[in-house]
């Protein structure tokens, strides 16, 4: 994964460059998006290891998987993947694009999960709190964990912030262990 990192931060800080310089960021998001999926995808993954499926053959199962929604730079970034046997760290530079972007736009991505659904309301305030403590914007992804008990575990960047309950009874448990 790390070696995919590596391979992949240097055409994600050419696309950003580019993306950026021409306005272009939102678009090219969106495109690296699709592409990460397509390229995700097993049967796909199966095609760019497989030295039976020629460079061409393989531009055409891209383009099939995009359909309209690339453009010509696009298109000729795909191309450039394919001819340097790199269209497989697609989604790690999709990832990186990201959070190059969400750098340039002050936003931080903040994962949310809770014991319960989380209403409108609540959000909001979890997203201001966390708004002012971090201060930037946040980006906010909620998923409900069950197995939480009660309350949110909620990372942004390196940083956790375990309001569960079964973190506290974790914490408990610690403390009167060592007592």
């Amino acid at each position: 994964m790390a070696e995919n990192l590596t391979i992949a931060r240097p055409y994600a800080e050419a696309v950003f460059s580019s993306a950026d310089a021409g306005g272009k960021l939102q678009a090219w998001s969106q495109a690296l998006q699709r592409l990460a999926m397509i390229a995700s995808d097993p049967d796909m993954h199966n095609a760019i290891g497989d030295p039976k499926v020629g460079p061409e053959q393989l531009y055409g199962l891209v383009a099939a998987g995009t359909g309209d929604a690339l453009n010509a730079e696009a298109q000729s970034f795909v191309r450039v993947l394919i001819e340097n046997d790199r269209l497989a760290v697609l989604p790690e530079i999709a990832t990186l694009f990201e959070s190059l972007k969400n750098e340039r736009e002050g936003v931080i991505e903040a994962q949310i999960e809770s014991a319960f659904p989380v209403d409108d309301a609540a959000l909001a305030q979890l997203v201001g709190d966390l708004e002012r403590r971090f201060k930037r914007k946040v980006r906010a992804q909620v998923t409900v964990d069950r197995a939480l008990i009660g309350g949110a575990l909620i990372t942004v960047g390196d940083e956790v912030i375990d309001g569960t309950v079964r973190g506290r009874l974790a914490s408990m448990a610690s403390a009167l262990r060592t007592e």
